[in-house]
């Protein structure tokens, strides 16, 4: 699948994302580590002077605190990505309930009670041992072709309601 050519958005939401990525590679691991050895080692040079503590202290204080604001920031993108796709398979499936697409907005309450019904749903299942129950190809196309059939009836009985 050929990857789309990103629209770039803010060049703030550029530099966090390119940042943040390569904060996590290995090469950033290595060269932090290198960076921690050498000052290490170059502590009986500079006598263990509080100058040598103060570089390795103020280095990582300030390196820490900006990096706190590039992931964060790339972080609620790829939140905001995922509850998106989330949204979308919730709404576009016509068994689903659609109070889920705003489940983000509700209460803490709400959501555990949202959350109770579902390990009861979980229970039901496990009963019926539905949950461990694979299924073949035919009956994945055989489901398609059923909420296919009903998504086409339905459309066709809201147009004809409509009229």
């Amino acid at each position: 699948m050929k990857k789309k050519k990103q629209n770039g958005g803010s060049a703030f939401e550029r530099f966090a994302s390119k940042v943040s990525k390569a904060a996590g590679s290995t090469p950033a691991f290595i060269g932090a580590f290198v960076i921690v050895a050498a000052w290490a080692v170059s502590g009986p040079i500079f006598n263990y002077s509080e100058t040598w503590q103060l570089v390795i202290n103020t280095g990582t204080t300030i390196i820490t605190f900006l990096m706190v604001f590039l992931i964060q920031k790339a972080q609620n993108k790829d939140s905001l990505a995922i509850q998106l796709k989330l949204n979308e398979l919730v709404a576009s499936n016509e068994l689903s309930s659609n109070s889920l697409v705003d489940i983000e907005n509700m209460t803490e309450e709400e959501m555990i009670i949202i959350q109770k019904y579902y390990h009861r749903l979980a229970e039901l299942a496990k009963k019926e041992e539905s949950v461990r129950t694979s299924h073949s190809v035919a009956e994945a196309h055989s489901q398609h072709e059923y909420k296919d059939k009903n998504r086409t009836k339905n459309r066709t009985a809201r147009n004809t309601t409509k009229k």
